[in-house]
């Protein structure tokens, strides 16, 4: 008998307030690079190290659909209800349960690693994900110099060479206000 091929699944989380253009390079050059067989944008209610969003989560489900443009691979979800929390590691746990086999990539910005170590479970996520480094400008030196980097010493995380994105949600929020 013949075993089946394992699901590899992306997990692109964050506010996504309000998302852009570089989210969505992220997200189609992770779907390239790790032959992703769907990648799970996830928007998140409320991320714990940032101010409430600007946007309600309708109008961050709204955009992201725009700004993907149909594509079958991306799933754009808010599961927070269901898994009733906000933290990543929760989120994940649902996934793993809801695709047994699968091989689970967690795709964030250098910005991100650099505090990853106060996530909740951390240790945790990344024994059941390969972690998915990508550039941002300012973050990489502290980022590769990390309590993560560190504790996994080049296991289990891989840094993406891209073009540094020079966007992000926060410059986009600034330019609405002022």
């Amino acid at each position: 008998m013949k075993r089946s091929k394992k699901k590899i699944i992306g997990i692109f989380g964050g506010t996504f307030d309000p998302p852009h253009r570089g989210h969505v390079k992220i997200a189609s050059k992770s779907i390239k690079i790790l032959k992703l067989d769907k990648l799970y944008w996830l928007i998140t209610n409320q991320n714990p190290f940032k101010p409430k969003p600007y946007y309600s989560n309708l109008v961050r489900i709204k955009k992201s659909k725009q700004i993907i443009k149909k594509k079958d691979n991306i799933l754009i979800k808010n599961l927070d209800k269901i898994v009733r929390s906000s933290q990543t590691y929760k989120t994940v746990k649902y996934l793993s349960l809801k695709h047994k086999n699968a091989i689970f990539f967690l795709i964030l910005g250098s910005d991100n690693l650099i505090n990853f170590h106060k996530w909740k479970n951390w240790k945790e996520l990344t024994k059941i994900t390969k972690l998915v480094v990508f550039s941002r400008t300012g973050y990489d030196a502290k980022a590769k110099k990390s309590v993560i980097v560190n504790f996994l010493k080049q296991k289990n995380i891989i840094f993406v060479k891209n073009y540094k994105i020079n966007i992000s949600s926060s410059k986009l929020r600034e330019n609405l206000l002022s």
